[in-house]
């Protein structure tokens, strides 16, 4: 089958096309005939070794969609054809986050997506809605998830909210989307006028330039009122973190999902002053993926693509990434 690996230790970060032997499923496990994949931000600390891989050589990806071919011994409720994503962390199947959970990730810790055959455990072969193309169900497992755990399951996002949203990336687009749903009002950043435009289009209430406000926490507070937003979902991190806390509410909530942006240490003084409920998050269970999906069904919501690269550009879709000029998700088709 044809595959491609990258070496996380390996200085350039460089993608090597291989072939390789068709996997084999065994017990409790099913071969997937991947038809796309879509990357993330994590993908490129993957290639520049500060994401803690562990393997010498792996399949990258952990965003991918497609039918499963076979089933191992012990499998019930899939069969072959059935149309499948893959679980982010394929051991976190419900409940809390734990240790244990997040060892193993797809595209890092075991491989990933980008090859025509996976094996994944059967539980963590998530069925999709069928309405979605290939492409959009390839975007699911991080930036969806991620998004969806944030709105849905840490800050509980009420109708009548306010949820302020940075940027125009995976996720932020993704929060955008469920948030409507969710009966939210949406404020969001973004630097790129034509972006602005597009946001505005897809629903959100409030598009702010941070370039030319780059203090946006002010704006933020003048839309609410002078109260603040009742959730920030932050890409940034210690970047833009300062501006967040000032952007929230008296005992709002900060969900910290990234951090794209750099910046300096942050000052933790706002959040005692403000009783600001700061979470962590990383991506999601099985079971919320498969919660999510059922409201991507309801909803019918189509996912942003960007872009969609054949499997023989992988490593300009990878380039396109590293630009930061794209709108929604990067998709590699197989």
């Amino acid at each position: 089958m044809k595959a491609c690996q990258i070496s996380p230790v390996a200085a350039d970060g460089a993608l090597h096309r291989v072939d390789l032997p068709r996997p084999v499923p065994g017990q409790g496990e099913v071969l997937v005939r991947v038809r796309a994949a879509s990357l993330n931000y994590r993908d490129l600390l993957v290639a520049q070794n500060v994401y803690g891989a562990t393997l010498e050589r792996v399949i990258p990806l952990s965003d991918g969609a497609g039918e499963v071919a076979e089933v191992g011994p012990g499998v019930t409720g899939l069969k072959a054809g059935d149309r499948v994503a893959g679980a982010f962390y394929p051991d976190w199947v419900d409940g809390p986050i734990t240790a244990g959970a997040r060892v193993r990730s797809l595209g890092a810790n075991m491989e990933g997506m980008l090859a025509e055959y996976v094996v994944l455990p059967a539980h963590a072969a998530i069925p999709i809605p069928d309405y979605l193309t290939w492409e959009e169900a390839a975007t699911l497992p991080c930036a969806a998830l991620t998004a969806w755990h944030a709105l849905s399951v840490v800050a509980n996002v009420r109708p009548g909210d306010t949820v302020l949203l940075q940027g125009t990336g995976g996720v932020s687009m993704f929060a955008l989307q469920f948030a409507r749903i969710m009966g939210a009002r949406v404020i969001q950043t973004s630097g790129d006028a034509a972006k602005r435009a597009r946001v505005t289009e897809m629903g959100a209430d409030a598009v702010i330039d941070y370039k030319a406000e780059p203090d946006w926490d002010r704006p933020v507070m003048d839309l609410t009122g002078g109260r603040g937003a009742d959730v920030v979902i932050e890409v940034g991190g210690p970047g833009t973190l300062e501006r967040s806390f000032r952007a929230v509410r008296v005992g709002g909530t900060i969900v910290s999902i990234g951090f794209v942006g750099g910046g300096a240490e942050v000052n933790p003084r706002a959040v005692i002053g403000k009783s600001i409920r700061l979470q962590g998050l990383t991506v999601g269970s099985c079971a919320m993926f498969r919660d999510m999906n059922r409201a991507l069904a309801l909803h019918e919501l189509r996912p942003v693509i960007d872009r969609v690269f054949p499997f023989e550009e992988a490593a300009a879709a990878y380039a396109h990434l590293r630009a930061g000029a794209h709108f929604g998700k990067i998709v590699i088709a197989i």
